[in-house]
């Protein structure tokens, strides 16, 4: 049997990844490094920080669109409740609103994953020194995008019309009056810049403002 010539002290990644096949691989690929130990696997975002608490990793790579929570919500909650660690998100999508609300939620690092399991080793060495490391690409694409114009309201709006809900729909959903969700759904509609609010949610999803 081969030696494991690992360190005493390996850097313990936690990886949240809903697709299979991939957690795996990455998994597989983290662990070829002598210093990286993948001691914890999540499917869900809202497994995350119960297992976080249990494992306590030194570094936690996130997925975003994650089912039950996002990995960028998750990453607001292990700020709060697990500080010691921290956050790199790793995702598909490399949409700048989505690198703004990253740095907002606390996460120390933001990769795409088209880049070389390589530059991933390194990435998570960089962010446990305490430094943040961003994809340059969509560093550049984020300053020059600006915030999202939308309102938290207005956000929530377009994110419950998803899947053809109703105005009576969202409001139930919301806890607001029909006319009031009309008025948030008008205004998302004319800051994207879209003709209707299926369009507005799908430029609001590109630019990652959901």
């Amino acid at each position: 049997m081969p030696q494991d010539h690992r360190p005493a002290k390996c850097i313990r990644v936690l990886l949240a990844e809903d697709q299979g096949m991939m957690r795996g691989a990455l998994a597989l690929l983290l662990g070829l490094e002598s210093d990286l130990e993948v001691v914890a696997q999540v499917a869900r975002g809202d497994a995350i920080v119960d297992m976080a608490l249990e494992q306590r990793p030194d570094v936690a790579l996130l997925d975003i669109e994650l089912p039950g929570l996002s990995g960028l919500d998750a990453a607001a909650e292990l700020r709060e409740q697990v500080p010691d660690c921290r956050v790199l998100i790793l995702t598909t999508f490399g949409r700048p609103g989505y690198l703004r609300r990253a740095m907002e939620a606390g996460a120390a690092g933001f990769l795409v994953k088209d880049g070389p399991v390589e530059e991933l080793a390194e990435a998570i060495r960089t962010v446990l020194r305490g430094e943040t490391v961003v994809d340059p690409a969509l560093a550049a694409a984020a300053l020059g995008a600006g915030p999202s114009p939308l309102t938290v309201r207005e956000a929530d709006a377009l994110r419950a019309a998803a899947d053809g809900a109703t105005v009576s729909d969202i409001a139930g959903e919301l806890h607001l009056s029909e006319s009031t969700v009309r008025n948030y759904l008008s205004s998302a509609i004319g800051k994207t810049g879209a003709r209707n609010r299926t369009e507005a949610l799908g430029v609001a999803a590109d630019k990652g403002w959901l």
